[in-house]
């Protein structure tokens, strides 16, 4: 729970609430200069297919303090087309892009 407070501490976040219950969120890490990372994003299954997910991105790439990056990155395992119709597209340069990681740094750190 501690490393989840920090996380959402850091960043800019998007909630999705329906009858006062979380539905959806959005987290977004930058340094409100240059770069962001989109991370995070989930709608739950239930109220997915209804707009939601695009409303919730759309909401995002509109928010004041993410206009004028340069570069807003995101990973996604199934939802490219979402992405894709607000300009996001695949690397243009993936062999520049490497990464450090540590799977189970959370069970092996506990605190």
């Amino acid at each position: 729970m501690e490393v989840l407070r920090g996380a959402v501490s850091g960043s800019l976040c998007f909630g999705l609430y329906h009858n006062g219950s979380q539905i959806g969120f959005a987290r977004v890490i930058t340094d409100n200069a240059t770069f962001a990372y989109l991370c995070d994003v989930f709608v739950l299954e239930g109220y997915r297919g209804q707009g939601l997910g695009h409303w919730l991105i759309e909401t995002l790439a509109t928010h004041p303090n993410l206009q004028g990056l340069r570069r807003i990155v995101l990973v996604t395992r199934d939802a490219h087309g979402l992405y894709e119709k607000f300009g996001f597209r695949p690397l243009a340069r993936p062999d520049g892009y490497m990464e450090l990681h540590r799977p189970d740094i959370y069970a092996n750190n506990p605190s």
